[in-house]
């Protein structure tokens, strides 16, 4: 996926290879990142500087291993609730917030209106995770439940052009 560079704030080439290159290693120093895009290191360290002051990355973190915490799977679950309402969405958006399983939730247009992104250890986790936290979340009423077999490719790049 590519975007173009936001209209708020000023980026140039030089801004674009230093977001892409913290993209693909956030831990570089800032020597190394200057080296790598070819910039002397007090001029990236301001450029970088700037692109963090306005909020150009929303935050850094680290990727873990899934196999060394015995994550095993992963599993779309696709929610329908009793009413389509903003605080209807707003109550469920609130509590599904606060399960650690759920990496990511969508709003959704079309049949459901969430998709849920979660992760599990083994098959009790999940019938755990399902039964006593999404079935319970408010509102739900319906859910459809797709198993990954196993993950082709990840990325959390966006390439900024």
């Amino acid at each position: 996926m590519q975007l173009n560079s936001s209209a708020l704030i000023e980026i140039d080439q030089v801004d674009k290879r230093i977001i892409n290159a913290l993209q693909n290693n956030a831990r570089l120093s800032n020597v190394e990142l200057a080296e790598q895009i070819n910039l002397s290191p007090s001029a990236c360290l301001r450029r970088t500087k700037y692109l963090l002051e306005n909020s150009v990355f929303d935050r850094f973190v680290g990727l873990l291993n899934r196999e060394f915490f015995h994550v095993q799977g992963t599993a779309f679950i696709f929610i329908s609730l009793d009413k389509q309402s903003e605080a209807v969405f707003a109550e469920f958006e609130i509590a599904v917030a606060q399960l650690e399983q759920v990496m990511e939730c969508y709003l959704m247009a079309g049949d459901n209106d969430y998709m849920l992104k979660v992760v599990y250890s083994d098959a009790k986790d999940y019938e755990e995770l399902y039964y006593k936290k999404i079935l319970r979340l408010p509102g739900v009423v319906g859910t459809q439940t797709r198993m990954a077999l196993r993950q082709v490719h990840s990325n959390t790049n966006i390439t900024v052009t």
